[in-house]
């Protein structure tokens, strides 16, 4: 693992002496065998001691992890002929925003994608996934092309926030962003978003303005970072923690706020610890979120979503 979670400390002290242990040479000794399973019993039962009570500052630092599955895992885990259409037939191709025409468990799809990158060079050039003006254009001209050929939309949320810096704003950040919100709203056709790390901003709503929300157990979807909050409102990023808590930004408190519809849940440890369970927990999900809906006829499916929006926040 390449981040280190501070309340993890015990957890990763154990996992280190399994590995030890496993790279000693006399592998078949029997206690050895005897003390791996013992130690991989004590990490399981730490780790549900862990994960049971997660705080949601700890949430959004599992939500940021890493090694938590990215849209280019996805994409090539569920999805077969995924085909990436390039550009916003404007300015030009963002790699933050990836996107095209795909298979989904028989069914023909568009899906859409924040992508942040698995490596250093992957990182820098999908811009860590803030996308700039063009992503969002980008991703109203692939949902505009799946309302033209009656395509259910399937979108994947991962992004700290769109990019910030002066040449988006330049280009329009403000304006693509709502763009590609109204487009999302506009559909004739099913969609389903999926929050599956971060969920940042109006960069992340985006691409969430969907008939259906689904988001991972230790995911986070928020209207700023916990950073940012702290900096406006009292001055100091180190209140992270205390706005964690007061921006509700957990699956949890959103289920229960009716911003999203369904939890998915991850392996234990967290989807960055089991690529494989994660995945197919999640292609179960949006499969379920997505096969009502494709039994609903176009004026239906505009209908269901305008409600569910009006429907947001009232608990009453």
């Amino acid at each position: 693992m390449d981040t280190l979670l501070e309340f993890e400390e015990s957890i990763l002290e154990l996992e280190g002496k399994i590995r030890e242990l496993r790279h000693l040479s006399d592998a078949s000794d029997v206690n050895i065998v005897e003390e791996i399973t013992r130690l991989q019993a004590k990490v399981e039962k730490e780790l549900h001691r862990v994960y049971d009570k997660l705080t949601p500052w700890q949430k959004v630092q599992v939500a940021r992890h890493h090694n938590r599955p990215k849209f280019s895992h996805i994409s090539s885990t569920l999805f077969e002929d995924f085909t990436p259409l390039a550009g916003d037939r404007c300015f030009g191709d963002d790699h933050s925003i990836i996107g095209g025409l795909a298979r989904f468990r028989g069914q023909s799809v568009m899906v859409i994608g924040q992508e942040k990158g698995t490596s250093t060079e992957g990182r820098i050039k999908h811009n860590f996934g803030m996308p700039h003006p063009e992503g969002y254009r980008k991703a109203c001209r692939l949902m505009d092309l799946a309302d033209r050929y009656q395509l259910p939309l399937i979108t994947f949320v991962d992004t700290p926030g769109a990019y910030p810096g002066l040449d988006a704003e330049a280009r329009g950040q403000a304006e693509a962003i709502a763009r590609s919100t109204e487009s999302g709203l506009k559909l004739t056709v099913p969609s389903v978003a999926v929050i599956t790390g971060e969920g940042g901003s109006g960069g992340a709503v985006a691409l969430a303005s969907s008939n259906v929300v689904l988001m991972f157990e230790h995911s986070i979807y928020s209207v700023i970072s916990p950073e940012g909050c702290a900096n406006i409102l009292w001055r100091s990023s180190s209140e992270a923690k205390t706005a964690a808590e007061a921006l509700k930004l957990t699956a949890q408190d959103l289920k229960a706020l009716k911003v999203i519809e369904v939890i998915i849940p991850e392996p234990l440890g967290g989807a960055h610890r089991n690529h494989a369970q994660a995945l197919e927990n999640l292609g179960d999900a949006v499969e379920k979120a997505l096969m009502p809906l494709l039994k609903m006829s176009p004026s239906e499916i505009k209908a269901h979503r305008h409600r569910r929006f009006l429907d947001i926040g009232r608990t009453l």
